[in-house]
């Protein structure tokens, strides 16, 4: 009984990493395209070689993270 006293605040800790990192992704926009994602993965199309620099989509800039622009860039 006394490994109980040790266990309890364990788990309630490791389910509370669990939820925050739950809730990171979510801020974090990491299921925003779900269906996607499912249909980039079954495709071979660049599955041996980067995509090439005219086909990649431009990053998208988050307006809460401040850096230099495209242009700015050494």
């Amino acid at each position: 009984m006394d490994v109980l006293i040790l266990l309890v605040p364990v788990s309630l800790g490791l389910g509370l990493l669990g939820l925050g990192a739950f809730v990171w992704t979510l801020r974090n926009r990491q299921y925003e395209d779900p269906k996607g994602d499912a249909a980039r993965i079954l495709s071979g199309r660049w599955d041996d070689r980067p995509a090439p620099a005219e086909d990649r989509a431009p990053r998208k800039r988050r307006p809460d993270r401040a850096g230099p622009s495209e242009g700015e860039r050494g």
